[in-house]
């Protein structure tokens, strides 16, 4: 059964860069903190932010963000690493594949996108392996399909 997917768009590229800020400095509130608002944050610390070492940073980015707003973090609830991990080889490679320009057009074409939607994870993993407790405490690779590989920026050069 297909069920329709509609997100919420931004207006502006102010808007995600206040809302990356706002992730960064633990100042959103937690209704804030929706699936468009994780792909739009991912994408503006992947496009608009070198300084951060998104792999190395994401998992303590988050886990910080949902304890201030009084979450947690263990093994039912908060940060999930394989589907945020799974959603940053997409972001990366949806960067390295749009023509669009601009935050907000970028941001809007990737949730319009399948990558966008909240089930593509679920093309590279099984719902038992994704939604399993290691795969939430740490990243564990895909039983259905390897995950993108977008060209890093080094092999794009000529």
């Amino acid at each position: 059964m297909t069920t329709e997917y509609s997100p919420r768009l931004f207006a502006r590229d102010s808007d995600i860069r206040a809302l990356g800020e706002g992730l960064l400095a633990c100042a959103l509130p937690r209704e804030a903190w929706t699936h468009e608002a994780h792909l739009a944050a991912c994408l503006w610390l992947l496009s608009e932010r070198p300084d951060i070492d998104v792999d190395a940073e994401i998992a303590a980015i988050i886990r910080r963000f949902n304890e201030s707003v009084g979450g947690v973090n263990d093994d039912m609830q908060g940060y999930h690493d394989s589907i945020t991990r799974a959603y940053v080889a997409g972001v990366r490679l949806f960067l390295s594949q749009t023509a669009e320009t601009g935050l907000a057009n970028r941001v809007n074409a990737l949730l319009l996108s399948d990558i966008g939607r909240r089930d593509w994870p679920l093309r590279f993993y099984s719902r038992e392996r994704l939604f399993s407790v290691p795969a939430r405490r740490g990243f564990v690779e895909p039983d259905l399909a390897p995950l993108p590989d977008a060209p890093s920026p080094a092999d794009e050069r000529p």
